[in-house]
């Protein structure tokens, strides 16, 4: 069977069933992808098959994500903190015990918890738009966002819903890209659909929320890649509003030999350049994370 091939599989964390995506060699070095919001492991779609010769990827939906379960907020708290706890357990049934990271919006600080919990499983780490410095947050993009982290009312929570309604989720898709032609409608069609779900809202203003506790553990990520020295590839959409460039840029402040990728796209980067992001891994993971 080639080992290209992509399988679709589900396991149970913490009683909730976790969806994931699997491809590739099993006893070749573990690749895992960590999507962000409001996306699912949909957006490796492409992706996966251009790494999994070479390795075993492995991406899982968050909960409240995708297919995994999402479970009513009066059952599960949604934050950061828990959404890495589940994904760390996922790791550990799996028998994870080394694996590389990609991390992309939301996946970012929950791939970061999991570096700080475990600096001695991560062989590497590759950021697609997965900020970790406040310069890399966009002013406009976050000002609603930063407003409802501040306090959490109505009138804040009304603004930050625009950016769950299908208008919302498509610009994120689409601003920045120079050809939209090339983006898959299906793409934020899947993820407007998913949100659309009974308790979507809910659970999304709960994360939201959140989002300052990410923030706080900023100073900690930065430690960790100083003291870790952890091999970093930055592959940034440019045109990115929400996750500006300084924020790849700022990567280099405390790992010098980072290697950054600015890419004439926008947040979702992967929607219109799957296979050079690709060949960048390949050649990063190649001399960093070499194949068994």
């Amino acid at each position: 069977m080639p080992t290209h091939q992509v399988h679709h599989r589900t396991l149970t964390v913490r009683g909730l069933d976790v969806y994931y995506r699997e491809a590739g060699p099993a006893d070749a070095p573990v690749l895992l992808l960590l999507h962000g919001f409001p996306s699912s492991s949909h957006m490796f779609r492409d992706l996966i098959p251009l790494l999994a010769d070479r390795y075993r990827v492995i991406a899982p939906d968050h909960i409240g994500f995708g297919r995994s379960a999402a479970p009513d907020p009066s059952a599960f708290r949604y934050t950061f903190d828990e959404l890495a706890a589940v994904t760390d357990e996922f790791t550990q049934l799996l028998g994870l015990e080394r694996y590389a990271l990609y991390i992309q919006d939301y996946g970012a600080p929950i791939g970061l918890r999991l570096a700080l919990a475990h600096p001695d499983r991560v062989t590497a780490i590759v950021t697609q738009n997965g900020n970790a410095y406040e310069e890399g947050l966009g002013a406009e993009a976050w000002a609603p966002v930063l407003a409802l982290i501040e306090k959490r009312t109505p009138q804040n929570e009304a603004a930050v819903r625009e950016i769950c309604t299908p208008d919302g989720v498509r610009w994120q898709y689409l601003h920045g890209v120079p050809d939209a032609s090339l983006v898959s409608p299906d793409s934020y069609e899947h993820d407007s659909a998913r949100l659309a779900r009974p308790g979507q809202t809910g659970i999304q203003l709960d994360l939201i929320s959140d989002y300052g506790a990410n923030f706080a553990l900023y100073p900690a990520f930065h430690a960790y890649f100083r003291d870790s020295r952890v091999p970093l590839l930055a592959v940034w959409g440019a045109h990115d509003e929400i996750f500006v460039p300084e924020g790849a840029l700022a990567f280099r402040r405390d790992l010098p030999e980072a290697e950054i990728h600015l890419l004439p796209t926008g947040h979702f980067a992967l929607e219109t350049h799957a296979d050079q992001i690709a060949g960048l891994m390949r050649d990063f993971l190649g001399r960093r994370l070499p194949a068994s």
